[in-house]
């Protein structure tokens, strides 16, 4: 089998039958255009086509990491004023600075999310200036996790964990729509049952 081959495309033994152009509408639906790359030349690169995370994960960091930059002012100003320590707008500030980064470079660091569905294995990409990439082989999957928060549920989306033998090679993939994961958990499901290596 070739890495163009769909792994999903139901065999003799496949469990549920999976239509793949239905799947990669369903893991596309409100994700990015175009997968965020490295100018270098000397990037990780890889052929094949990528799936990307929800636009609405940006949304949803932006809200945590905005009220965690409210409760650090909040604290400072508390500390300052009513207890008259000055000194704590030096730490106040490198932690708000620190924050207001992480706010920056949130849609960028969002669009450099990437998962891959080769024939053998699943690939997972993140990062632009320290690029990493995860190749987790189908037939060493021990779990597949879905999570979400009440904020996460509220904006449609959801974590999902890849759990192997190896905690290397574990991978979360984030900001994924609600279908998009169970889409993806019930595909990972049934093609690691199919290419099951004695686990």
């Amino acid at each position: 089998m070739t890495d163009s081959q769909d792994p999903a495309t139901p065999g003799p033994s496949s469990p549920r039958p999976v239509d793949p152009a239905q799947r990669s509408e369903v893991l596309d639906a409100g994700t990015y255009d175009a997968l965020r790359e490295p100018r270098s030349e000397h990037r990780l690169a890889l052929d094949g086509r990528w799936h990307q995370i929800s636009r609405k994960y940006i949304v949803v960091q932006v809200i945590t990491n905005g009220a965690l930059l409210v409760a650090v002012l909040t604290a400072a100003l508390v500390l300052s004023l009513v207890l008259q320590q000055a000194w704590v707008w030096i730490p106040a500030g490198v932690v708000m600075a620190g924050f207001v980064c992480t706010l920056a470079i949130l849609p960028r660091q969002a669009r450099a999310y990437g998962y891959q569905l080769r024939a053998d294995d699943l690939v997972f990409r993140r990062g632009i200036l320290w690029q990493r990439m995860v190749a987790v082989p189908y037939g060493r999957m021990q779990l597949v996790d879905i999570t979400h928060g009440p904020l996460d549920r509220r904006f449609g989306i959801a974590q999902l964990k890849l759990v192997t033998a190896a905690a290397a090679t574990g991978v979360t993939i984030p900001g994924l729509a609600q279908a998009a994961a169970e889409t993806l958990r019930d595909t990972l499901i049934d093609v690691a049952e199919t290419r099951r290596t004695g686990l």
